[in-house]
């Protein structure tokens, strides 16, 4: 049965502005892959269990597999194609090609923005609450070390940029 009820949406995806008409049945992750040609976007089990779909809307992570792309309207959507400016990403990519945190990329874009959520929103986090917050994304392949190695670098990369002015400070002010 064909759907032939659409509504219009406009939102923004990836800081640009995104007008189009979708079927009210229609994820955002559909929307994003076949509608807007952002196929980093990955769907693996459409119930928003394995977090492949993983994106950001309006800063916070959430599945698109079950997000309907109409609840969108007027929200900024971020793919994994929204983030190659950030340094923060580019960071967490770097770590985890260091790390051997990648193995076949299927789960790669949820679990980097999922990072990214973690490093942003977490920046004094131990090894246990990184593995608790990666709880809701599946990878089948790595076991979660070196994800967990690669987002423990990054976090601690940011510690040592956020310490240096304090300890410069400090050497300052007593020489």
């Amino acid at each position: 049965m064909t759907d032939t009820f659409t509504q219009a949406v406009q939102l923004v995806i990836n800081r640009e502005t995104v007008s189009s008409t979708v079927s009210p049945r229609t994820h955002l992750a559909d929307f994003l892959r076949e509608q807007q040609m952002l196929c980093g976007t990955n769907i693996g089990c459409e119930q928003g269990v394995c977090g492949a779909c993983t994106v950001m809307i309006d800063g916070v992570p959430a599945r698109s597999c079950i997000t309907p792309a109409i609840a969108c309207a007027g929200s900024m959507v971020q793919s994994i194609e929204g983030f190659d400016d950030d340094a923060t990403m580019n960071a967490l990519r770097t770590a985890f090609s260091a790390e051997h945190a990648l193995q076949c990329g299927y789960c790669t874009p949820g679990m980097l923005i999922t990072a990214l959520d973690i490093v942003t929103r977490l920046p004094a986090v131990d090894d246990d609450r990184v593995r608790l917050e990666l709880s809701g994304n599946l990878c089948r392949c790595t076991g979660y070390a070196g994800i967990v190695r690669a987002i423990r670098r990054v976090l601690d990369k940011q510690r040592e940029q956020s310490a240096a002015p304090i300890a410069r400070a400090i050497a300052a002010a007593t020489a």
